[in-house]
């Protein structure tokens, strides 16, 4: 079976000049398709510059990335748009929904842009799965943070990808709505049998991953 995700002696070097910071020093790294993986580590490990790297949206100076069993370390940003439609679904601490958008909009946006004909049809049965059936025609200003973070989720899923990637995704949440935020992505990616990326700060939530890798310094540690 094709691993959802190898890397090998991966190197990211992020800034300019003098301000160049090596955030990755040599990760390699093995994900199996169906698989929850926490990664975990103190600020500035590297975990969310690896999660980045994964779905090409930071470049890897050195080393090798297969998603889905495709390199994707040097495509252009076009390849790596349709890569992102095709295989990852991405989840983000804040929310980065379309303000001019409904909820309904912000959904169908990215599956209309993928050639989906059903777009508003399949936008709108994700946002019932999310629980916010009511809430289609709401702008993100008159939606709340946990109800936002559903939205996000929702469109994430929409395109029914391989891999779902989650950066915090409680960060901007209380305790309470974080949690039923989290118990909501579990129970999706456990119905679709989708692999899991979840960059988290929180051990009770990597707890609940299948596995858990710690970055230091830009390394795994071991």
């Amino acid at each position: 079976m094709v691993k959802a995700i190898e890397i090998s002696g991966l190197h990211v070097t992020l800034g300019r000049g003098a301000g160049r910071v090596h955030v990755l020093n040599g990760i390699d790294l093995s994900i199996e398709s169906g698989e929850a993986l926490g990664l975990i580590g103190p600020s500035g490990s590297g975990k969310s510059t690896l999660l980045m790297t994964m779905v090409g949206l930071e470049q890897a100076e050195k080393g090798s990335i297969r998603v889905a069993g495709e390199e994707i370390t040097g495509l252009d940003e076009d390849r790596l748009a349709l890569f992102r439609g095709r295989h990852a679904g991405i989840v983000f601490q804040s929310f980065h929904l379309i303000p001019t958008m409904t909820a309904l909009e912000n959904v169908a946006v990215s599956l209309e842009l993928n050639g989906r004909k059903d777009a508003f049809e399949r936008a709108r049965a994700e946002l019932e799965a999310v629980g916010l059936k009511d809430r289609v025609t709401h702008y993100p200003s008159e939606l709340s943070g946990g109800e936002q973070q559903r939205v996000a989720l929702a469109r994430a899923m929409a395109p029914d990808p391989a891999i779902l990637f989650a950066d915090e995704p409680t960060g901007n949440l209380d305790e309470a709505t974080g949690r039923e935020i989290m118990d909501l992505l579990f129970a999706l990616r456990a119905k679709r049998k989708t692999t899991l990326v979840l960059v988290t700060h929180d051990a009770s939530l990597a707890a609940r991953c299948d596995r858990i890798i710690r970055l230091r310094g830009g390394r795994i540690d071991a």
